[in-house]
């Protein structure tokens, strides 16, 4: 049996996902344009037949539009914005470096730099999203060009419509192997997604911004596509702009159509962003009524616009702005919603419907279409990610738009999952410390306004509106108040068993092998060495034969006091001999020393110790901090700060301990600086760290479209 459209969407879902985050660069962008793509020599018709001279004619043609893009992407999750990196493909649309790309790409981007194939590397910003048809326009900052850099290359749009058979190339960045191209045919130039019997439309859920094809005929064809493809051009052998590549598996891709991302760009040049009538009601085709006019109306939101003008389920929508309607079959659902989310915002739209037999005119005053799903945000004093309330949210999750903040992580040993009760994911956030939380800014602001301590949190859990306590105190740097030290030899030993003796040529030895002498200690300085065996402690035998006796020599030496002079009897090379020793304070134990956590970047360190000198064989004075944690997904990770690196400094500031890098640190903040410079100290090598944050407001730690 041949798999369902299901199956292949979600098969070419999963191949798209990954082609946005994670995608490791492993060539250069601005290689030189590739040889002629190998074809296999077709019938002599024109319309999909790919001749050499013609791929390369387009391949020339649309070249200098295509776009690497590079991106730092936004997930919400375990509590925390968490960041990774990601790629993707974009085209050139316009003179004024307007890029057309993926919203699924793009859509959870804090960072995008985009490189031209001539190798010319600009940062993009974000003009407008359009979940709804997986587009997002990016400009390209123009102003930071090079003095005299050439003009761009826009690509143009087809202005034909595509048959099954064309020719077509798709252009990328697979796998982020640069300025890719692949040659394919159109399968199917009005595929839609639907369930494996035909009964409904599926659409795509390529990412945060909710479903996307409510609109979409996609454009099916079989040049290969892989992650990384996303955003980059379909053209024809023409050169033209016939699609935008979507996702791809299974030998098929798809694509946007060339007419649809037109209109869209059309409305964000325009206008600066979206904007689609809603009305409210979704239709079936009345193919399987044995119809050949009008669509069924399958639902009608309550409250909507149509529920409010009398539209109801199982009516035969015949007409609607005076255009008949006729939708048989599903590849002609999303024309309908098309032409109905076009027409005027707050204008009254008249229907024409059949209603048991009868012909009904209905009026329906068009409203703004909002998006499927909020915005989210971090807010890191309670330890949670949340999510601003939309219309389609509310309406699924039975809550009123805007009426508080959804919780979707929490984060462990925080606020919010501290609090009592714990607060859950899915909780709607209502107030905060007696304000009224309405939305993402409302929360910010309770929180900047609460001070440490406990916190009245109003949350809703299904029907019940809760009470919860939660302590806001921020985490603070750890302070070692430290233990009473205690007499410490400065060196560390073994157990001479009676195996070990016999073996050593010495049955009857008994004591406590020297196995280290730890570097600037008094036994150092005293003479003790590796092989000495003590024996004795001011003419006492030391008790030392079996494995369990270990500890032995070392709780003697703590009951003596620090500055003590002892003597000790030693075993060396088969003679005994006498060494006198001055007790020191044992070092602080790791667990011990300062530490302090950076929680703009997410990293902790601690201060370095005596033992960690020794282990790593560092200097005496060997200054800097040892980084402990390196959280995942924030800006430390992913300028590749690890565990165990010592900072040196930090944007030119040394650092030498907890303190200098508490001060270090507060400049940097108070500065904002683009990029952060860490010098560190690797292993055996030394090596330059750069941070690239956004600098988000104290309070909102973070945030993200979604």
């Amino acid at each position: 049996m041949a798999p369902s459209s299901r199956r292949l969407a979600v098969a070419a879902l999963a191949l798209a996902a990954a082609g946005t985050s994670g995608v490791r660069a492993r060539t250069e962008a601005g290689a030189a344009a590739p040889a002629p793509v190998p074809f296999a020599q077709g019938t002599a018709d024109e319309r999909g037949a790919a001749s050499a001279e013609r791929v390369a004619a387009a391949l020339a043609r649309v070249w200098p539009a295509l776009v690497n893009l590079t991106v730092v992407t936004e997930r919400f999750e375990d509590g925390r914005a968490q960041r990774a990196p990601g790629a993707g493909s974009g085209v050139l649309i316009t003179a004024q470096g307007h890029v057309l790309t993926n919203y699924h790409v793009a859509g959870d981007s804090t960072r995008i730099t985009a490189t031209l194939t001539s190798g010319e590397v600009l940062d993009a910003e974000v003009v407008a999203h359009d979940p709804l048809t997986d587009l997002s326009v990016l400009r390209l900052r123009l102003e930071r060009r090079a003095a005299g850099a050439a003009p761009l290359a826009p690509a143009r749009f087809s202005e034909r419509a595509l048959e099954v058979g064309d020719a077509v190339l798709a252009m990328g960045n697979p796998l982020t192997l640069s300025s890719s191209v692949t040659l394919g045919i159109v399968s199917n130039a009005r595929r839609v997604f639907t369930d494996f019997l035909g009964n409904e439309i599926e659409d795509l859920d390529l990412g945060d911004g909710g479903p996307t094809g409510l609109f979409t005929q996609w454009i099916q064809h079989d040049a290969l596509i892989l992650p990384g493809n996303s955003g980059g051009p379909l053209l024809d052998l023409d050169g033209d702009v016939v699609g935008i590549n979507e996702l791809g598996g299974g030998g098929m891709g798809f694509a946007i159509p060339a007419a649809i991302a037109r209109r869209v760009l059309a409305q964000v040049l325009a206008e600066g962003r979206v904007r689609r009538a809603w009305m409210g009601f979704s239709v079936l085709p009345v193919g399987k009524l044995g119809r050949q006019d009008g669509a069924l109306v399958a639902t009608v939101v309550p409250g909507s616009p149509a529920a409010r003008a009398g539209l109801v389920a199982g009516d035969v929508l015949l007409a609607a702005a005076g255009r008949p309607v006729a939708v048989r079959f599903f590849t002609e659902v999303p024309d309908l919603y098309r032409s109905l989310a076009e027409l005027p915002i707050g204008a009254a739209v008249p229907l024409e419907v059949e209603r048991g037999g009868e012909r009904l005119a209905l009026a329906v005053d068009a409203e703004e279409m909002e998006e499927a799903r909020g915005s989210q945000a971090e807010f890191r004093r309670l330890g949670l990610t949340g999510q601003e309330v939309t219309g389609p949210m509310g309406l699924v999750r039975r809550l009123s738009p805007r009426s508080g903040v959804l919780v979707t992580s929490l984060r462990a040993g925080y606020a919010a999952a501290g609090a009592k009760p714990p607060v859950e994911v899915g909780d709607l956030v209502t107030a905060l410390g007696g304000r009224e939380v309405r939305g993402l800014d409302d929360l910010a602001g309770a929180l900047a306004a609460a001070s440490g301590g406990e916190s009245l949190l109003e949350l809703r859990r299904g029907n019940e509106r809760l009470l919860a306590v939660a302590r806001l105190a921020e985490p603070a740097s750890a302070r070692w108040g430290g233990e009473l030290a205690k007499p410490w030899l400065g060196v560390r030993t073994q157990v001479v068993t009676a195996d070990l003796a016999r073996l050593l040529d010495a049955a009857g030895l008994r004591g406590f092998r020297v196995t280290e002498v730890y570097p600037w200690t008094e036994a150092e300085r005293a003479g003790l060495q590796v092989g000495d065996v003590v024996v004795a402690l001011e003419g006492a035998p030391v008790e030392g034969e079996r494995v369990q006796d270990t500890e032995n020599l070392e709780r003697e030496i703590e009951t003596r006091t620090i500055g003590e002079q002892i003597v000790l009897g030693i075993v060396r090379g088969g003679r005994r001999i006498e060494i006198g020793v001055r007790l020191e304070a044992r070092p602080p134990a790791t667990e011990e020393a300062r530490t302090a956590r950076q929680l703009e970047l997410e990293f902790a360190v601690r201060e370095i110790g005596f033992l960690d000198r020794v282990a790593s064989q560092w200097e005496r004075d060997q200054a800097g901090v040892l980084v402990t944690e390196v959280t995942s997904g924030g800006w430390a990770q992913m300028g590749g700060l690890a565990a165990g690196d010592l900072l040196l400094s930090v944007a030119g500031r040394p650092v030498a301990d907890v303190a200098g890098f508490e001060a270090a640190m507060s400049g940097v903040i108070a500065e904002r600086p683009a990029v952060i410079a860490l010098f560190v100290r690797r292993q055996w090598r030394t090596h330059f760290v750069f941070l690239e944050p956004d600098w988000p407001a104290p309070a909102l730690v973070s945030g993200g479209s979604g």
